[in-house]
């Protein structure tokens, strides 16, 4: 049987070993990139087919004759056209809870940065503002403790139950949202609630219609003057031109955005235009340590070696 990884380059450098995926009874073509033009000619002959974020819409999955399974090398999976799979007869997965331990530090990371002020500290020391300082420290930005402060929790699903672990740990209480869903909870507050009475908040919800923008204006402006915004979780969850405002107009006191609404970013996003303070932005890649993206690998090998044994791990169609 053929296999064919069609974006490798997308779960890293040459950092992994992919002995998981090459011990398994498969001939494997890896690809580092899958272009539109390259697709059909890459997978016409493929049994199996493992793609990151390479489309796979409905004519191309219906153009190659062999394909019997499909799994996205991600929990997310809304590149794959899973109703064309599913009327085709091709099982799909997807791999989850891989990235659990990565999200989790990077999300307080954020937070830590950006209540010691640490982005400002380390800039002002390499403009020379520390060594031209009267006193032996720099005191220019007010620096905050987590301790005492209450983290708002919006999308209880494993990775805000595991954030909301560590926070005890921190001296943090926790504050969990009603689910969007409908399921009520009387230990749980809804939205609006949790945005008035949270000091730091942490986004952990997929990005549905339901979700889309679910942080604009009106939300934000329920928020505490000092509040800290932490999305790791997807972009357009947040609503980019109202927080680059909120920001600029002191409206909450920080936030820590990990995805944004297209990637990679067109450079007239708001939040990336300067002039927006108190604001960290890295490129996605919370869920990208090298533990987890090793993991994804170990749980592909799983998810194909299931099939292959006559079952469907982690089926989403």
């Amino acid at each position: 049987m053929k296999a064919v990884f069609l974006d490798l380059a997308t779960v890293g450098p040459d950092d992994l070993s992919l002995q998981p995926l090459e011990q398994l009874p498969l001939s494997w073509s890896f690809y580092q990139a899958t272009r539109p033009g390259e697709l059909a000619d890459r997978i016409r002959d493929a049994d199996i087919i493992v793609s990151n974020k390479c489309v796979l819409d409905a004519p191309a999955i219906l153009s190659s004759s062999q394909v019997s399974y499909i799994s996205a090398a991600a929990t997310g999976y809304n590149h794959i056209d899973v109703n064309a799979a599913a009327s085709a007869g091709i099982p799909v997965s997807n791999v989850r809870n891989y990235a659990t331990h990565s999200v989790v530090q990077h999300v307080y990371a954020l937070i830590l940065s950006l209540s010691t002020r640490l982005q400002d500290y380390t800039g002002a020391v390499r403009r020379g503002q520390w060594q031209k300082s009267d006193n032996f420290c720099l005191l220019d930005y007010p620096i905050e403790e987590v301790s005492g402060k209450s983290l708002g929790i919006v999308g209880y699903g494993v990775l805000g139950r595991a954030v909301a672990a560590v926070a005890p740990a921190l001296g943090m209480h926790v504050l969990v949202a009603r689910s969007l869903t409908g399921e009520h909870s009387a230990e749980r507050l809804p939205l609006d609630e949790l945005l008035a009475q949270s000091d730091i908040i942490s986004l952990h919800v997929p990005l549905t219609q339901q979700t889309r923008n679910l942080i604009g204006q009106r939300e934000l402006s329920l928020m505490k003057p000092g509040a800290l915004l932490i999305n790791a979780a997807r972009g357009g969850i947040v609503d980019e031109a109202a927080l680059a405002h909120a920001l600029k107009q002191g409206v909450i006191g920080g936030a820590g955005i990990d995805v944004l609404s297209k990637e990679p970013p067109v450079q007239d996003n708001p939040l990336l235009q300067s002039g927006v303070p108190n604001l960290l932005l890295t490129p996605h890649t919370a869920w990208a340590s090298r533990q987890a993206r090793q993991t994804l690998i170990n749980e592909l090998k799983l998810n194909i070696e299931a099939y292959l044994g006559g079952s469907v791990r982690n089926q989403v169609s």
